[in-house]
């Protein structure tokens, strides 16, 4: 198991507590600046790799910096504090944006995420919850995430916990069965604790989604199913942020986040062929110097 990174946790903290202090949580310069750094790792790591989901990871990072930023209760420094805030990517084939989260919230040193994909290294292509502090459960078989969310928000329910659980989707994924099961378990238990954001891009491996298997109307299968929800540009923080708050009705919450992927890349956006293809040395050199403007 990686150990936290004692000055990474503490500037973590620091980060909450100025923003607690300022009471301006319209300011989003703090998310804008940690989903560049975030998006700057991936494309390294990637490059380090030769391998990875790069299209993924960049759609989805805009969500994971407002979640461990701002939203979830979380302490690097304590990673299985009981009290603790529950987040699960059930896309886990995206984790080169999840561990660069980690990481650059404190969870470990950056310089572990050299390692991404490497021989034995814990950072593995999908994330394990025994080698990775910050993961709650290990992900990659679609379908699979969700329902362990589903029934993390029932132990905190059944248990008078307080914590939330919060899981990432990918929209692909949601041609999976299981998926389904488990959000009309969470509506019938009434598990308002629970917040579910598909990581809407609109693209899957090989194909959009919508020719694949239509999935819209997707935000009315939703409330079909006893949701909350709720929509919102998956890369405007502020928009995150309020559709990120807790369930006004009791309800278990989805949030259909808009997203694009590649987003950041001009080359790489909204392109399907860009779900696991590796850059080349120019295209490295040319996302980066996108990524730093």
């Amino acid at each position: 198991m990686l150990k936290p990174d004692p000055d990474g946790a503490e500037r973590f903290r620091a980060r909450r507590r100025r923003i607690a202090d300022e009471g301006s949580p319209a300011d989003t310069h703090d998310l804008q600046l940690l989903a560049t750094e975030v998006r700057r790792s991936v494309v390294r790591m990637i490059d380090e790799a030769q391998l990875g989901h790069i299209g993924g990871d960049l759609s989805v990072t805009d969500i994971l910096a407002t979640l461990f930023g701002r939203v979830l209760d979380v302490d690097p420094g304590e990673p299985r504090r009981p009290d603790r805030d529950r987040f699960i990517l059930s896309k886990g084939h995206c984790s080169a944006a999840l561990y660069a989260t980690l990481a650059h919230c404190g969870y470990f040193p950056l310089s572990e995420l050299s390692m991404f994909m490497a021989p034995l290294s814990p950072l593995n292509g999908h994330p394990n919850r025994t080698k990775v502090p910050g993961v709650e459960t290990n992900t990659g078989p679609l379908g699979h995430g969700f329902p362990v969310a589903v029934g993390c928000a029932l132990a905190a329910k059944l248990s008078g916990r307080s914590y939330r659980t919060y899981v990432v989707l990918g929209d692909g994924e949601l041609q999976e069965g299981s998926n389904w099961e488990a959000a009309m378990t969470a509506a019938h238990y009434d598990l308002g604790s629970l917040t579910a954001i598909v990581d809407r891009n609109r693209l899957q491996q090989g194909a959009r989604t919508e020719d694949t298997k239509r999935l819209e109307p997707l935000a009315d299968k939703w409330t079909s199913f006893g949701w909350e929800v709720r929509e919102a540009d998956g890369h405007d923080h502020a928009q995150l942020l309020s559709a990120l708050r807790p369930s006004t009705t009791g309800r278990p919450v989805a949030v259909v986040a808009h997203t694009v992927k590649g987003k950041g890349v001009s080359f790489i956006e909204d392109r399907v062929e860009w779900h696991h293809k590796v850059p080349d040395t120019r295209q490295v050199h040319a996302a980066l110097e996108e990524l730093s403007r």
